[in-house]
């Protein structure tokens, strides 16, 4: 059994093209992914991002160019590359019928793991779900079902996820649940490729970004990198005022203090 090599970046993707019929969707799509790091490709939507993810996945051949996912080719390794990485998609896949921890149990049943009890409240508690375990994922906020989602896929320890449009459809406290999760996964040694319409999401997650436009990444590198790629910004006096996500979130964590008994602030 041939091992990956763990010098090399965990995601290598060069000359990558993809075409339905006379659509082209990917053109010569190049780019690397450091172990441990959150890897962003932000595009508009038919700029190729899932069909990049999909074909890094397995699910879909390229009509040319090579990718490795931890070393291993996709294309010729395809059944190491899987043992490799997780997929989340756009929409949760979990069972709202079954309780969190019962949907984590399952999984790491299918994947033959050793005591599935224990893998499950580890995951619980690192997504920090240990309360809502016992639940039905139906009774789960938009937040939390997509927390469990990325869970489960973990499940196994992939040392690759693939994260699909994570917070689509969620709204701002939901997407910040998110957030957290993400960056907790690279704190711990995974390796996140994340795909994503919103530019504040790249900003705030991604060690690098890379922008997919018609088939083709038109700019690659981190945050510093792109914003030296435009002229200096003039320095003025603005009165700042906040963001409607700022006043959402402050009106909701104060609404939910006091139906603690407290003020925002934290006293009675």
């Amino acid at each position: 059994m041939t091992a990956p090599s763990m010098a090399g970046p965990a995601i290598r993707v060069r000359g990558l093209e993809k075409s339905y019929g006379k659509l082209d969707v990917l053109r010569g799509v190049d780019f690397d992914v450091a172990r441990g790091s959150i890897f962003a490709l932000l595009g508009s939507n038919g700029a190729g991002k899932t069909t990049t993810v999909r074909i890094l996945a397995t699910l879909l051949k390229a009509d040319a160019g090579t990718a490795s996912v931890n070393g291993f080719d996709v294309a010729t390794q395809p059944a190491r590359t899987r043992e490799s990485l997780s997929l989340t998609g756009q929409f949760a896949a979990v069972d709202g019928i079954l309780s969190g921890r019962e949907n984590l149990v399952l999984v790491a049943r299918l994947r033959h793991l050793e005591d599935p009890g224990a893998v499950a409240d580890e995951l619980l508690r690192r997504f920090s779900l240990t309360e809502a375990g016992a639940r039905r994922v139906s009774t789960y906020s938009g937040g939390m079902r997509r927390r469990l989602d990325i869970a489960m896929s973990l499940v196994g320890n992939s040392p690759v996820i693939f994260l699909d449009e994570p917070t689509a459809g969620l709204d701002p406290e939901a997407r910040i649940e998110v957030w957290d999760a993400v960056r907790e996964l690279a704190r711990n040694g995974t390796t996140v490729l994340l795909t994503t319409q919103y530019l504040e999401e790249a900003e705030q997650l991604a060690d690098r970004i890379a922008i997919l436009r018609q088939g083709r990444i038109i700019v690659n590198g981190t945050l510093a990198e792109l914003k030296r790629l435009f002229p200096p910004a003039q320095v003025e006096y603005v009165e700042k005022q906040p963001t409607l996500e700022e006043i959402f979130l402050a009106v909701v964590g104060g609404e939910t203090s006091r139906a603690a008994g407290t003020t925002p602030e934290g006293h009675r």
